[in-house]
């Protein structure tokens, strides 16, 4: 099957069907593209569920373009997505170039940040650098302080106004798509209709071009899973009793058994009498 391309997800427009998961690494990376996902973010969700900070704000640029190598490495048919974190793109249309650069130099194929109109001219200025840019609006982590909380967005009339204005300059910055998290499904669909680009969603309804999940939420990996997120697999168990299974086995002198002694001597050899004669020779 063809490499999927930012192009391929513009025609997925109005089907409702584009599916976006994070990875973190190589043989997640291989294992979610088995599953025919369409594009795979390297999420900044990594400082998180892999690297054990409360919040995204602990993961850096060196963090995240390591992880999307990684990625990178399987040579996915979905689309590389890598997620600019906290403070790569903030202070100045040129750091967020530079970011954004980076990150292609480490595999990505296009870059997501978050943020609404106050960061259209990132998204320009990546854009015109060649870059193609996912926007991010609703709910944006790297800002929950600013919003006291990680607390749904778009319930409010004002808040659904500057949703629109914010998804409206994202498109006319040049944004190939865009995230919309933890905001009412009416304000998602209505966004949705009003843009000619895609719409991914995550908590927020049914009625976007697509839908992304954070890939430990869906094999229930996360210690704590957000409201809208689904858990298709307790994997956590399954791993604690395959440990465990391993750990009481090797208690008990089961493991290794003899089918997995795979080292085999050449020629009989009397051991015995080698240790001896490595004994006199280490005494002289």
């Amino acid at each position: 099957m063809e490499k999927v391309t930012v192009k391929d997800i513009a025609r997925m427009k109005g089907t409702g069907k584009i599916v976006m998961v994070t990875a973190y690494d190589y043989p997640m990376a291989k294992i979610v593209d088995s599953a025919g996902v369409d594009m795979i973010l390297v999420g900044d969700s990594l400082a998180m569920v892999v690297l054990g900070y409360p919040t995204t704000h602990g993961v850096t640029l060196r963090d995240m373009l390591r992880h999307t190598m990684a990625v990178a490495r399987a040579k996915p048919r979905a689309l590389v997505v890598g997620d600019m974190p906290f403070g790569s793109y903030e202070t100045s249309n040129s750091k967020a170039v530079r970011s954004a650069i980076a990150f292609v130099r480490a595999g990505a194929e296009a870059v997501k940040l978050e943020g609404g109109s106050e960061y259209a001219d990132r998204v320009k200025a990546i854009v015109k650098a060649g870059i193609p840019v996912m926007g991010h609006i609703g709910l944006t982590p790297q800002r929950y302080l600013k919003y006291g909380g990680y607390k749904p967005r778009g319930r409010r009339l004002d808040e659904i106004r500057q949703l629109l204005l914010d998804a409206e300059a994202l498109q006319e910055a040049g944004a190939f798509s865009l995230v919309i998290e933890f905001t009412a499904a009416e304000v998602a669909e209505l966004i949705t209709r009003k843009l000619q680009i895609p719409t991914i969603c995550i908590g927020s309804g049914l009625h976007c071009d697509g839908q992304v999940l954070v890939l430990h939420d869906i094999l229930g990996l996360s210690e704590h899973t957000p409201p809208f997120a689904k858990k298709y697999v307790d994997l956590k168990q399954i791993i604690a009793q395959a440990v465990s299974s391993y750990a009481r086995e090797v208690r008990e002198g089961l493991f290794p058994g003899p089918e997995h002694t795979v080292v085999r001597l050449k020629e009989p050899l009397d051991l015995e009498s080698l240790l001896r004669d490595i004994g006199e020779r280490s005494s002289h």
